[in-house]
C-alpha cells in the first residue's frame, strides 16, 4: 500500500501546481457568458454590456452565447456540465439558477449541486401590462376584468417556471381568478405580441418593458416590490392594488460550474463589481431601469438560499410542476 500512497500523493502534487498555474493564466482565450433567454431580453442587454467591460479588462473576448429554451433549463444544463475551467459561466435569473428545481420533475441538473456563486449582478422589480386596447386601466380593474371573464383573459410570461410565471400563477391565486397563462421563448417575442395586440397581459421583468410604457404602446398596471419603482413612479405597486403582501424581485447573477479554481471566481467577481462602480456600469443600469448590487459570492449564495426558502412553500402551497 506504501508505493500506491505514495502515488496518489505525488499525482495530488502534480494537480495542484498545474490546477493554480491555470487559474492565474486564466483567460488565455474567450470566455463565454451563456444567457437562457432570447438576445433582447434585459438579462442579455445586461450580459452583453458586462462581457464588454470584462473583455476589455482581461484582454480576452467575452462573448454572450444565447442558449434558450425549457424556462432557462438548456442554458442552465449546458454550463452546469461544462467544464470548471472559468471559461463557460452562466448570466442567468432566479429560474435556472434557483426556481427551476422547485418545479420540474427530472430536471438535468441541480443547481445547489451543479452552480458555485460568482456575484449578484442586479435586481429589478416585476411589472404587469396590458395590450393597449384591453377594456382596463388599472390593476384592480383587470381583476374584476378576469373575474367577469374567467379563463379568457391570456397573460404572457417569458417561459414556464420563469418567476414572471410563479408572478401569474400568484397573481391568480391571491386574487382568487382564473386566467390563461402563455409561455414565451423570453421577453422579446412577448413584448413583440403584446405590443401587437396579439396577447392580452404580460408579467416579466421590468426592464424591457419601460420603454413601450414610455412610448404609449402598452399599459403599465402594477409592479411587483413593495415600493414603487422610480423609473414609473406613477404606477401603483401589486400591494396598492389591493394584493396585500404580495411581493416578487427579478434578480441577475453570474454562477460557475461546481469546482472553477476560487482564484477565477475572484477575478470575475472584482471585475464585475468594478463595473457596476463605473460610470459606465451606473449609465448601463440606469438605462436598463436596474439596480446594481454587487459583493462577494458569499452574499449571492445567503441570497439563493433566501430566495428558495422563500418560494419553496409559494410553489409548493401553488402546487406548480413542470
Amino acid at each position: 500500500m506504501r508505493p500506491l500512497s505514495f502515488g496518489l500523493f505525488g499525482l495530488v502534487l502534480a494537480f495542484l501546481p498545474f490546477h493554480s498555474a491555470a487559474a492565474q493564466s486564466w483567460p488565455d482565450r474567450p470566455v463565454t457568458f451563456v444567457v437562457p433567454f432570447p438576445a433582447g431580453a434585459a438579462v442579455d442587454t445586461l450580459a452583453r454590456a458586462v462581457a464588454a467591460t470584462l473583455s476589455d479588462k482581461f484582454g480576452k473576448q467575452f462573448i454572450v452565447e444565447n442558449r434558450t429554451g425549457a424556462g432557462g433549463n438548456v442554458g442552465g444544463a449546458s454550463v452546469a456540465k461544462s467544464a470548471a475551467d472559468g471559461y463557460t459561466l452562466l448570466f442567468g435569473t432566479p429560474a435556472p439558477i434557483a426556481l427551476n428545481k422547485l418545479m420540474y420533475k427530472g430536471l438535468a441538473y441541480d443547481s445547489d449541486r451543479d452552480f458555485t456563486p460568482v456575484i449578484l449582478v442586479a435586481k429589478s422589480p416585476l411589472i404587469v401590462t396590458a395590450k393597449r386596447d384591453l377594456p382596463v386601466k388599472t390593476f384592480g380593474e383587470l381583476i374584476a376584468y378576469a373575474k367577469q371573464n374567467p379563463g379568457k383573459v391570456n397573460v404572457g410570461h417569458p417561459g414556464n417556471g420563469t418567476l414572471g410565471h410563479i408572478t401569474s400563477v400568484l397573481v391568480q391565486q391571491f386574487a382568487g381568478v382564473e386566467m390563461t397563462n402563455v409561455p414565451y421563448r423570453g421577453s422579446a417575442p412577448l413584448t413583440t405580441d403584446l405590443a401587437g395586440g396579439q396577447i392580452d397581459v404580460a408579467m416579466d421583468f421590468m426592464p424591457t418593458y419601460v420603454p413601450l410604457i414610455q412610448s404609449d404602446k402598452i399599459k403599465a398596471l402594477a409592479v411587483t416590490t413593495v415600493e414603487r419603482a422610480s423609473q414609473l413612479p406613477d404606477v401603483p405597486t401589486a400591494q396598492e392594488a389591493g394584493i396585500k403582501g404580495f411581493e416578487a424581485t427579478a434578480w441577475y447573477a453570474i454562477v460557475a460550474p461546481t469546482g472553477t479554481p476560487q482564484d477565477i471566481l475572484i477575478k470575475v467577481n472584482e471585475g464585475v463589481n468594478a463595473f457596476l462602480t463605473s460610470d459606465k456600469g451606473k449609465a448601463t443600469l440606469a438605462q436598463n431601469h436596474l439596480v446594481g448590487i454587487g459583493g462577494p459570492p458569499a452574499d449571492l449564495k445567503a441570497f439563493i438560499d433566501s430566495e428558495l426558502a422563500k418560494w419553496r412553500p409559494v410553489v409548493e402551497a401553488a402546487k406548480i410542476t413542470m
